[in-house]
């Protein structure tokens, strides 16, 4: 029994001083704000991700809470277990685990309904985001917003960390014409902010549906600083969707999704999606001499094949390189990701293949593109977008709650 005890001891120890700082969650800190809550009706856009601290679910904290009703659940992407694969329609149900109704946002509407939120008073949102522009949960969040902006509810964000640090920002503004629901306001591809900086930027600087503003809370996180990276918080790390599937993958995602708009496997349906990738046609030895003679800070490539169950290239042998991280705080995934398609490009033009609305898509303009395929000078372009980045980093600076 003595021993037992001792090596929970170390355990703890070794786990804590691991940690930057012990991050409490704005779900853990909802009691400082039972005003919001106290005889309302509730409700909550969340999904699997939604755990505090302590490893109590949103939904069983507010079961816990006197005078608090929660009349509704909405779902996002993935549905509201994470289960569901990427672009698959999520269904509403009555789910008897949940006792009221599980709305879907990612369904026949991505906006909730009159109907829906006919009988709430608040409408909340706790979901994991991971720090990319294209990642959809965070429309999900502003597309509610602008919902409970139009029919009178107030709108509460429980915030969580940035998984990938809330320092570093990279890449292009995207242009209004490429707006779509994997990238809806003009931020970069990796904005650095929370979901409750971003709720706010996007409610003060006017960017719902015809300038409307929320009645907008946000319940801040303790101890997180912008310098942290989520396995320096202390929180469990669950993957937000079914193919984010370690940190490892939402540092390297902001740059690597863009193989989703060619006919490169990006690795989905591989236990190791984002991290490597591959087509049947590629040489991986000399697709790997030929990244890592790029000499990209913070990453390196081995050569590697794989066979994905799914998506692309389903049952067929894939060969490609597998990413190593070397020092992530260097690492600038999104310009990686760039370079990365641009060799392939270059070595395969016969064939690679451009899923081109998807690609700019992604991007946030065509630029990227076009000038991959005329030869055009990828440094010229990327000097070109810094002006509107740096015009992004003074409106952001705004809406940060957190220290570095």
């Amino acid at each position: 029994m003595r021993l037992t005890t001792v090596s929970t001891i170390l355990i703890f120890v070794v786990f804590v001083s691991g940690c930057e700082a012990s991050v409490k969650t704005g779900l853990d800190n909802i009691n400082s704000y039972r005003h919001l809550f106290d005889d309302k009706r509730v409700g909550i856009i969340t999904n699997h991700t939604a755990y505090n601290s302590r490893g109590q679910h949103i939904m069983d904290v507010f079961r816990s809470m006197d005078n608090v009703k929660v009349v509704a659940y909405f779902s996002p992407e993935h549905g509201i277990r994470g289960v569901e694969e990427a672009g698959v329609h999520v269904k509403s149900m009555n789910d008897p685990n949940c006792q009221v109704p599980v709305y879907s946002l990612y369904g026949k509407t991505l906006k909730p309904t009159p109907q829906m939120l006919e009988n709430l008073d608040v409408l909340v949102f706790d979901i994991q985001d991971i720090g990319a522009r294209f990642y959809t949960y965070i429309y999900t969040m502003s597309l509610a917003m602008e919902a409970a902006a139009e029919y009178g509810k107030r709108f509460v964000v429980l915030d969580r960390p940035n998984p990938i640090n809330g320092l570093q920002v990279e890449g292009n503004i995207l242009k209004p014409q490429f707006a779509t629901f994997v990238g809806l306001y003009p931020i970069p591809v990796r904005h650095g902010m929370t979901a409750g900086e971003l709720a706010r930027m996007f409610n003060e600087q006017g960017w719902l549906k015809d300038s409307v503003k929320a009645d907008l809370a946000v319940v801040p996180m303790q101890n997180w600083r912008r310098r942290i990276w989520y396995d320096r918080t202390g929180l469990k790390f669950i993957k937000p969707s079914p193919n984010m599937v370690s940190l490892e993958t939402a540092i390297v995602y902001p740059g690597l999704c863009l193989l989703e708009g060619t006919n490169v496997s990006e690795g989905r349906g591989t236990p190791l999606p984002f991290t490597q990738f591959g087509a049947p046609w590629i040489d991986s030895g000399r697709l790997a001499a030929e990244l890592n003679k790029l000499n990209l800070p913070g990453i390196r490539f081995r050569p590697v094949s794989f066979m994905p169950v799914s998506s692309k290239y389903k049952d067929q042998r894939c060969k490609g390189v597998r990413i190593f991280i070397t020092n992530r705080d260097l690492l600038e995934p999104y310009w990686s990701g760039i370079l990365i398609v641009d060799k392939i490009y270059q070595m395969y033009p016969n064939d690679f293949q451009w899923k081109t609305s998807h690609f700019d898509r992604l991007c946030g303009t065509s630029a990227i593109r076009e000038a991959i395929t005329s030869r055009s000078s990828l440094e010229e372009l990327r000097e070109g977008w810094q002006a509107d980045l740096k015009s992004f980093l003074q409106i952001r600076n705004k809406y940060l709650m957190y220290p570095n």
